[in-house]
């Protein structure tokens, strides 16, 4: 297949999303269907101009992180995605590797969900897609490389993603970390063969103790809802009820952060959603 067909399947799939599908407001003006390019840069996490470079076939070799973040924000399904990693001369994700792929439900779900902050994590807590109140509260993942877009390296590294971890470290509890790791060994049984995860476990191990320690424990652990504490610059300390959640079929978790009605939490949760404060 050649490069402009590439650049065809984006442009097409681009224009039958329309802004709400995607938790973005429609606003005046808008001379084509569906999305604009700077609307899938910003959803993808890529820059305009090579989202034009892509469409136009300037840009000929996509890497797969690239085409796995595009078809993300194109909500794509399984066999859309596929034939996207096809027509950039890539082969598509192979069953038993981590899967980042994310139904269109999901994606609903969490663009419509915008009084909570909401993140979707693959199974080795790989951040794949997130609300802007979850950007409003943690700070723009867009920001961070792709790959220390991931809550153990988060907790557990030595890299841009744990120093721009918000949470206070008395939110993160011996138990909290044990589930996360637990986790992460659990989805190592379950894909042996996947390189991202195998480098992941082998490079907190050599850099954290406590990772090491939780990993040799057999011990299992599972996420219970909990009340964490971040530590906003804006708006300052700020108290959520955090629960995960498992969607089925699919090896998703699904994080939330919510606030009591009528309290001062909610105020400022309120405050950081509308002014897009981070």
């Amino acid at each position: 297949m050649e490069a402009s067909e590439f650049g065809h399947l984006v442009h097409r799939w681009r224009d039958r999303l329309a802004p709400d599908d995607v938790g973005l407001t429609a606003g005046l003006r808008r001379r084509a269907p569906g999305l604009r390019r700077e609307e899938l840069a910003q959803l993808a996490g890529l820059s305009v101009d090579y989202i034009v470079r892509l469409e136009r076939g300037r840009a000929t070799r996509p890497s797969a992180q690239v085409v796995a973040s595009l078809a993300r924000a194109l909500q794509l399904s399984g066999a859309e995605r596929d034939a996207l990693f096809i027509s950039a001369g890539l082969l598509p994700p192979r069953d038993g590797m981590v899967s980042d792929f994310i139904p269109a439900g999901v994606q609903r779900l969490v663009s419509r969900l915008g009084d909570a902050a909401v993140g979707v994590f693959a199974a080795d807590w790989s951040l794949l897609i997130w609300n802007p109140t979850w950007a409003t509260l943690h700070g723009p993942p867009g920001r961070l490389p792709e790959t220390e877009r991931n809550l153990a390296r988060a907790i557990f590294g030595d890299g841009a993603a744990h120093r721009s971890l918000r949470p206070s470290p008395p939110a993160l509890t011996d138990d909290f970390e044990r589930s996360i790791v637990a986790d992460l060994k659990h989805a190592r049984a379950r894909y042996p063969s996947d390189r991202r995860l195998a480098s992941l476990v082998r490079e907190l191990r050599a850099v954290s103790a406590d990772f090491a320690r939780h990993w040799n424990d057999a011990a299992p652990a599972e996420h219970t809802s909990s009340r964490k504490t971040i530590k906003h610059p804006k708006v300052g300390a700020i108290t959520l009820d955090c629960d995960v959640l498992s969607v089925p079929g699919a090896d998703l978790r699904i994080v939330a952060y919510t606030a009591a009605a009528d309290t001062t939490d909610e105020n400022k949760l309120d405050l950081l959603r509308v002014t897009g404060a981070a």
